[in-house]
C-alpha cells in the first residue's frame, strides 16, 4: 500500500522538480563562431539617361544677311516671321533688329514655346514701319523694355 501524500512531502517534490527544470534551462551554451556575412550586391547601375538635346544653335551672320532671312532658312525656324525669337534671345547684340553684322554670332533657341513664336509672329505681323538706326517703340514692347 502507498503511503499518502502529505502537503510537506508535495511541496519537496516540487522544489526538487522546479530546481531540475531550472538547472537544465540554464545551462551554458558553447560560444558559436558569428556566422560569415556575405557582401550585399551591389546595386544595379542607374540607367544612364541619352544626354537632352541642346536647345540652342549658333548663327554667325554673313554679309547680307538679315533677321527676316535667317528665320526663314530651313534648318532655323523655316518661318521668316520668327524673326522676333532671333532678335529677343540676342537683344543683348542686337540693338536695332534692322541692324546685324557680318561675323556676329547669334544665339537661337531650337525649342521656343508655342506662346513665344505666337507672340513673335504677331510681333512680325504688327511691327508697323520701320527706319535703320531707330529702334521702334514696337520692339520696345515686345522686349519688354
Amino acid at each position: 500500500m502507498k503511503k499518502p501524500t502529505t502537503l510537506k512531502h508535495l511541496g519537496l517534490m516540487l522544489l526538487v522538480s522546479s530546481f531540475a527544470v531550472g538547472c537544465a534551462s540554464t545551462t551554458e551554451e558553447a560560444p558559436q563562431e558569428p556566422a560569415a556575412v556575405e557582401p550585399a550586391p551591389a546595386p544595379a547601375p542607374e540607367p544612364v539617361a541619352p544626354a537632352p538635346e541642346p536647345t540652342t544653335m549658333n548663327y554667325e551672320v554673313v554679309r547680307g544677311d538679315n533677321l527676316w532671312n535667317i528665320s526663314g532658312k530651313p534648318d532655323v525656324y523655316a518661318d521668316p516671321y520668327q524673326w522676333p525669337l532671333i532678335y529677343k534671345t540676342n537683344s543683348d547684340q542686337i540693338k536695332d533688329a534692322d541692324l546685324i553684322y557680318p561675323g556676329q554670332v547669334l544665339t537661337v533657341d531650337t525649342a521656343p514655346s508655342s506662346s513665344d513664336v505666337d507672340a513673335a509672329i504677331q510681333h512680325a505681323k504688327t511691327r508697323g514701319s520701320w527706319s535703320l538706326g531707330v529702334v521702334e517703340e514696337s520692339d520696345k514692347a515686345y522686349l519688354g523694355q
